[in-house]
C-alpha cells in the first residue's frame, strides 16, 4: 500500500480526532481558536517537490523580524486567535500555557533547618545572598534578572537527572519530571517579563553567564550527590526570591521605583487585566517563587522520611 493511499485512509480519522480535541477550526481551548494547524506529512523520505521533481521549498515561515525561512518539510506555524479575535503573537508559550496564579499563598513561610543538611543548605543560601546584595542594594530590575538566570536552573537540572533516571530504571517518576520542568519554564517566564522592561549591560551579561556556568555544575554535582540537599537548597532559594520581591514592592508602594504599565506578555501569560501595572506583574511573580518554595521543600522532606520521589504524586500545574 502506497504512502499516499494510507494518508487518504487516516486522513477522516486524524480530522475527526483533532476536531473532537479542540485544535482543528472554530472554537479551541479556553475560548481560543487555531485557526490553521502544522500539515500532516508522511512523505518525509521524498523531500522534493511533486510538481516540479527538484528540491524546491514547498512550505515558508515568517520570522518575527520580517526574513523568510524556506523549507520543504511541509512545518508551517499555528495562527491562534484570542477570544477577542485578535492574534496570538507569543511563540514562546501558548494559551494554554497561560494561568491566573493563586497569590492566596502564604509568603511569609519559612522552613526551620533542623538537622545538619538543612544547615548546611540554609546557610550556603545566606553565604551566597551577601555578595548579590552588596552588588545590587537595590537595583530590583537588575537583580530580578539575575535571579531569574539562577533560579530557573534547578529545575531543569533536576527534571533533566529525573528523566534519566527514569529511563534507566525503566520506571514512571509519578509527574515529578513535568513538575520540575514547569518550574523550570515559569522562572524563565518571569526572565522573558523582565527584559520587555529592561536590557542588561554588557557587564550584567558577563555576570550571568559565569553565575550561570558556576552555578549549573555546583547544582548537578549536588543533585547527583544528595537530591535531598539539592531541593532544599532551592527551596531557600526560593525563600529568598519571596524576601526580594516583597522589597521589590515596598519600594514601589513608597514611589523609588516607577509602577510603569505591565508588558503585553505578561498580561497574556498571568492573564493580567489590560491595565495591570508593574506592581500586579512583581506580586504574581512572587507568589510563583512561593509556589515552587513549597514544592521543593516537600520534595526534600519525601526524601528525608527515606522515600523516593516516585512514591508521592507530584504537584503538577501547582500555581
Amino acid at each position: 500500500m502506497s504512502s499516499r493511499l494510507i494518508y487518504r485512509n487516516l486522513r477522516p480519522v486524524l480530522t475527526s480526532s483533532v476536531q473532537s480535541s479542540g485544535l482543528g477550526t472554530g472554537p479551541g481551548i479556553r475560548g481560543y481558536v487555531i485557526n490553521h494547524l502544522p500539515t500532516v506529512r508522511f512523505l518525509s523520505s521524498d523531500t522534493s517537490s511533486s510538481a516540479t521533481g527538484n528540491n524546491q521549498p514547498e512550505n515558508s515561515v515568517q520570522t518575527a523580524d520580517g526574513k523568510v525561512i524556506s523549507t520543504y518539510w511541509g512545518i508551517s506555524p499555528t495562527k491562534i486567535t484570542k477570544p477577542d479575535g485578535s492574534a496570538w503573537k507569543w511563540n514562546c508559550f501558548q494559551p494554554w500555557d497561560s494561568y491566573k496564579p493563586d497569590v492566596s499563598i502564604d509568603v511569609t513561610k519559612h522552613h526551620k533547618p533542623s538537622n545538619f543538611t538543612d544547615k548546611f543548605a540554609y546557610w550556603t543560601v545566606q553565604s551566597l545572598k551577601i555578595p548579590v546584595q552588596l552588588f545590587f542594594q537595590r537595583k530590583h530590575m537588575c537583580h530580578a534578572m539575575l535571579l531569574e538566570t539562577v533560579a530557573a536552573v534547578p529545575g531543569m537540572v533536576g527534571g533533566m537527572l529525573l528523566h534519566l533516571k527514569s529511563l534507566r530504571r525503566f520506571e514512571h517518576s509519578s509527574g515529578w519530571i513535568k513538575a520540575l520542568l514547569e518550574e523550570a519554564e515559569n522562572e524563565r517566564m518571569h526572565l522573558m517579563t523582565f527584559i520587555e522592561l529592561s536590557q542588561p549591560k554588557w557587564y550584567e551579561r558577563a555576570i550571568v553567564f559565569t553565575v550561570q556556568g558556576v552555578f549549573f555544575n555546583a547544582y548537578f554535582l549536588s543533585y547527583v550527590i544528595s537530591p535531598k540537599l539539592a531541593h532544599r537548597i532551592t527551596g531557600y532559594l526560593e525563600e529568598e526570591a519571596v524576601n526580594s520581591y516583597t522589597e521589590f514592592l515596598e519600594d514601589i508602594d513608597a514611589g523609588k521605583f516607577e509602577n510603569s504599565p505591565a508588558p503585553a506578555i505578561a498580561i497574556d501569560y498571568w492573564r493580567l487585566p489590560k491595565d495591570a501595572t508593574l506592581r500586579d506583574v512583581v506580586f504574581v511573580i512572587r507568589a510563583d517563587e512561593a509556589h515552587h518554595r513549597d514544592i521543593n521543600h516537600y520534595a526534600s522532606d519525601i526524601q528525608f522520611q527515606g522515600r523516593e520521589l516516585k512514591e508521592a504524586p507530584a504537584p503538577i500545574g501547582y500555581h
